[in-house]
């Protein structure tokens, strides 16, 4: 099993690399980092970066992980990414996305009449997209699997990794990495967090109509 993890300048660093974390742990199975161009790709904050190993035209039949991050925004429009998404969505055995990584699924075409989700303050995009929102953690539809934002990715790869290799496998994985997630605070979705914080965010974001579903 081949999975090709997306890359492209100013991605979300945990989009990518929490589904790695896990998928890169299962057995008979090679995670690809692919882009534009080999060589490094740098994350928002353009203080880490990753490389890419191979470029979209060397990875052909692989199974997908879109990430998502500021970046998402330059790729809205038809091109070399899309056209390469359409691709090898002929032949996965799933496509996934993470985060606003759903929006490009969505803007290529892929997600068309389907339910998806995303990070919750670029929900709204989604239906402009003709994509059904959803405001679920991880939505299956279909071979097409979206995950909320960013570590909602991790999620989204125990999942997968339930299904493909079974639960047991998936467990092991998830001790291994001991993901038993306790945060110090109730404020990771916004129907939990203080309003002012929320509203906060919602101002500072790039999408201006934005909602929880």
């Amino acid at each position: 099993m081949r999975i090709a993890i997306l890359l492209f300048d100013r991605f979300t660093a945990l989009d990518a690399v929490g589904p790695y974390e896990v998928l890169s742990r299962l057995p008979d199975t090679e995670v690809v980092f692919v882009g534009r161009d080999r060589g490094t790709v740098r994350t928002e904050g353009g203080g880490l970066g990753l490389v890419a190993d191979a470029t979209l035209d060397e990875v052909s039949r692989p199974d997908v992980v879109v990430p998502g991050g500021p970046g998402q925004s330059e790729h809205m429009s038809d091109g070399p990414l899309h056209r390469w998404l359409r691709a090898v969505d002929e032949t996965t055995v799933r496509t996934t996305a993470v985060c606003t990584g759903s929006l490009i699924l969505a803007a290529a075409g892929i997600l068309t009449g389907r339910t998806a989700t995303s990070h919750w303050l670029a929900l709204d995009q989604l239906s402009a997209l003709g994509v059904s929102p959803s405001g679920e953690r991880v939505v299956v539809d279909g071979k097409y699997v979206t995950a909320a934002g960013v570590s909602s990715g991790i999620d989204m790869a125990l999942a997968l990794a339930g299904e493909l290799v079974g639960e047991d496998t998936a467990q092991r994985v998830q001790l291994g990495i001991e993901y038993d997630p306790r945060p110090p605070y109730d404020a990771g979705a916004p129907d939990k967090a203080p309003a002012e914080i929320v509203a906060a965010l919602r101002q500072r974001s790039r999408f201006p109509r934005s909602r929880a579903v």
